[in-house]
């Protein structure tokens, strides 16, 4: 089992739960990102830094992450891709998505961009504040205690 991470975006409060995480259970961490970022040395952390552009971070985990397998990501098109794999998503904000929610997810997301392309001002995301880190904390941490559970 590894613990996937679209690093592009993700706050540091964020990767810093998922690290202090993995060195504590020992799990496989993969933080992907096209640009530079700090991740700590380590046996169990890496960082695999892939080419600029639109989605090659998320293809790669695309590509990569197999059942059983934990992601962290904001992009819901990429977790629309990983759920019927079977792979485990939840966002930077502790929402789980599941095969239950991420039709709907992605169809609102699809029709919010629509309406940015057409020029309504839709706002933008709400600044990252402690709730959002609780509910991500309490989120990964059910996950990933699930998960590893499931391999013994």
């Amino acid at each position: 089992m590894k613990i996937w991470v679209d690093a592009d975006a993700c706050p540091g409060v964020i990767k810093d739960i998922v690290v202090k995480a993995a060195h504590k259970r020992v799990v496989q961490t993969v933080f992907v990102a096209n640009k530079a970022i700090f991740v700590p040395q380590s046996e169990c952390v890496s960082l695999v830094h892939v080419a600029q552009g639109s989605d090659v971070a998320d293809r790669y985990i695309a590509d990569n992450a197999i059942p059983g397998d934990l992601v962290i990501t904001q992009d819901i098109p990429l977790a629309a891709i990983l759920v019927p794999k079977g792979v485990t998503v939840i966002s930077v904000h502790g929402t789980l998505f599941t095969e239950a929610n991420i039709g709907e997810r992605l169809s609102i997301r699809n029709f919010m961009t629509d309406l940015r392309g057409a020029g309504v001002q839709t706002g933008g995301p709400k600044p990252f504040g402690d709730k959002d880190k609780q509910q991500f904390a309490n989120a990964f941490d059910r996950e990933l205690t699930r998960l590893l559970k499931s391999q013994s």
